[in-house]
């Protein structure tokens, strides 16, 4: 079942010594974040209304939750349980001085993905770029194929492939004229990994 969403304001004074935000505000932690403080930001989200992003709570998907909401963007994250890292996302979105709506759902499960993007919808009033980033892998040993399980397989394939399908499918409806969608990929799609055949045989 798809969880509450919560919004949360976080805002401290500006210490010159750390990283600072476009807004002003202090970031504690700049890898944490995933956006060097020397970026500024040129404002290219401005006005463009809310930009949703499936697997946001960490890794990838924070770092590009907050790079947009330094351009000008409220930001829907969309993670499956990671309570505390979704919360130090959305400080950081936060901290931009942008709005984080933070929904807890498994991506695999249809009826999760459409009602993330109406609660979006709900709370933003509008939808502009739908990110897909959510992806799961399983880390094996050295015996490829002959170590993952059929429920394996089909888990990874169903968050992975699945669920990009089913939220671009829920958000479609949404999207206006100049709208994007953004799916991202690991490099281990490129380069391979004989522990995470899974992952790249996709």
């Amino acid at each position: 079942m798809i969880g509450e969403h919560h919004e949360r304001t976080w805002a401290t004074e500006t210490a010159p010594s750390e990283p600072v935000s476009s807004a002003g505000t202090r970031i504690r932690n700049e890898s944490e974040a995933g956006v060097p403080a020397a970026f500024s930001g040129r404002g290219q989200a401005e006005g463009q209304g809310g930009a949703h992003y499936s697997g946001g709570d960490s890794g990838i998907g924070r770092a590009v939750a907050v790079h947009m909401a330094r351009e000008g963007a409220d930001i829907a994250i969309v993670y499956l349980e990671e309570d505390d890292d979704a919360i130090e996302t959305a400080k950081f979105v936060e901290a931009e001085g942008r709005r984080c709506l933070t929904i807890s759902g498994d991506v695999s499960k249809e009826d999760v993905c459409k009602k993330a993007v109406s609660k979006i919808i709900e709370e933003f009033g509008h939808l502009n770029i739908l990110i897909n980033n959510a992806a799961e892998q399983h880390e094996k040993g050295g015996d490829g194929p002959l170590d993952i399980t059929q429920e394996q397989l089909q888990r990874t394939f169903q968050t992975n492939i699945f669920g990009y399908f089913y939220m671009t499918k829920a958000a479609l409806e949404h999207l206006k004229e100049g709208a994007a969608i953004v799916n991202t990929t690991s490099v281990t799609a490129y380069k391979g990994n004989v522990e995470l055949i899974d992952l790249f045989c996709h």
